[in-house]
């Protein structure tokens, strides 16, 4: 899949979430909208602009049903390895009862012997993971310092980390992405199984957050950097190796600069929220975000910002009411 052809899903989900007739609702609206504002249907005859139709869907199609099958594929194979895991257990546990290893139990008592046994083996595999080295976050590369500013007034800036591209930052051990909202967090682990949730350590304070695995060192055990609501956040374990971590912000007019007090910092002055995403404040919020970027573009383009713009304009208005005065040596501070 091309990254030109996901490139509008978020405008087209948004689209089709405001259609409650589902796709055929949708659909009439894509139609409506080639018949109102383009020569569609006029500059061509029927039966070409239908076979374009046709061929799109139909080749939608084919890809659609391929990626079906190929799932299903797996699927099956899937199941098929745990029935020959499961068959090939029963018949080792057979085995060892029919040498009398295990007698004079009840099924209770076998139960928990297997449970243990099963246990043992885990922490085992879990120990192990622990000596593995951590696996790089994502493909994405580690965030990188600052090392040059074009403007004076953001001289503090270097040093600090350059925001990834969701406005976060991407370490060693994992990566985290905000918005004014939430913070998502992305924590892989370097296992040759499969984790179950049983497996994870996940302890979201109000202002706290542990993540790790069982009977190991936590990868993050610090304070957050700044308070969260506990009962919004939750996670979830990602392809049976990934922890994604969503932490729902109480303050939600500042971005954050860190994830935890001992990452390291990130300039915040660098974040630059997608507009797609502006559509979700509410009319508030999102008039000061807007107000913040337009004034970022005009200090990076030497231009006055609209607090600027303002004083400019109480100036020439003073300048108009007293005419006899001299304000070519005015400036603003």
């Amino acid at each position: 899949m091309s990254a030109n052809e996901t490139q509008f899903d978020n405008i087209l989900l948004a689209l089709a979430e405001k259609h409650p007739g589902g796709v055929p609702d949708f659909l009439h609206t894509l139609a409506s909208f080639l018949r109102r504002k383009t020569d569609f249907y006029t500059g061509a005859q029927q039966a070409e602009w239908e076979k374009m139709l046709l061929d799109i869907f139909r080749k939608e199609s084919k890809l659609a049903l391929a990626a079906h099958e190929e799932k299903m594929k797996v699927r099956e194979a899937a199941q098929r390895l745990k029935n020959d895991k499961e068959r090939a257990e029963r018949e080792a546990r057979q085995k060892e009862m029919d040498d009398n290893k295990i007698c004079d139990i009840s099924d209770e008592e076998a139960a928990a012997i297997i449970k243990e046994q099963e246990d043992k083996k885990r922490q085992q595999l879990l120990d192990g993971a622990g000596d593995s080295k951590q696996v790089s976050a994502t493909n994405e590369e580690v965030s990188k310092p600052i090392e040059k500013v074009e403007d004076d007034t953001e001289k503090d800036e270097i040093g600090k980390l350059q925001p990834n591209a969701g406005n976060g930052c991407t370490l060693d051990k994992y990566m985290w992405t905000q918005t004014l909202q939430e913070v998502e967090l992305k924590i892989p682990f370097n296992v040759t199984f499969a984790l179950r949730a049983r497996d994870i350590v996940v302890n979201i304070g109000k202002k706290s957050l542990k993540v790790g695995l069982k009977g190991q060192e936590p990868i993050i055990d610090s304070e957050l950097c700044a308070e969260v609501k506990q009962d919004e956040s939750v996670w979830v374990l990602q392809d049976s190796k990934t922890v994604l971590i969503t932490l729902e912000k109480i303050g939600k007019m500042n971005w954050w600069n860190r994830l935890v007090t001992t990452d390291p910092e990130i300039s915040t002055r660098k974040i630059n929220p997608e507009p797609s995403k502006l559509s979700d404040l509410d009319g508030e919020t999102r008039s000061m975000v807007e107000k913040m970027m337009f004034d970022q573009r005009q200090k990076e383009m030497g231009l006055p910002t609209s607090d600027d713009r303002k004083k400019q304009d109480i100036l020439e208005k003073f300048k108009q009411q007293h005419p006899e005065m001299d304000f070519t040596n005015c400036k603003f501070n």
